[in-house]
């Protein structure tokens, strides 16, 4: 069975907040929306709870280099939904440091274009085959 895509709109901005370890803090209504999870069952869930088997082990492992360094890291992610769909989007992930004084990470996420996701999917393939040598 073919996985169902969700196709973000024009105007969709996901933005969620996380603790240092990844854990859900935040998340706003376009990313519960899309993710198709309520934020009840989203907050205190670690971020990967959408990660999609499509994506490189790569990709995380720089992003997560990337934001440990006080970096910003941006780049495309294929999501997961609840219900087994999947999404794509171009993501901007900040370090920072919330109003309770305790650090973690905002990440806000729009829309990938069709072929911002067809080259980057190529990329990904060779990444997995890579992965698996």
């Amino acid at each position: 069975m073919d996985e169902k895509e969700t196709i973000l709109n024009d105007y969709a901005f996901l933005v969620s907040e996380t603790d240092e370890k990844g854990i859900i803090r935040f998340a706003n209504r376009d990313f519960c929306d899309i993710a198709e999870y309520s934020l009840e069952e989203l907050i205190g869930k670690p971020h990967n709870v959408v990660r999609h088997k499509d994506m490189p082990k790569t990709a995380f492992k720089d992003l997560w280099e990337t934001v440990k360094k006080g970096e910003i890291w941006t780049g495309y992610v294929k999501n997961a939904t609840k219900n087994g769909g999947y999404y794509w989007v171009f993501a901007t992930v900040y370090p920072f440091s919330s109003c309770d004084g305790t650090n973690g990470y905002l990440s806000c996420r729009r829309k990938a274009s069709k072929d911002e996701i067809k080259k980057i999917s190529k990329l990904y393939e060779v990444w997995i085959i890579e992965e698996t040598k």
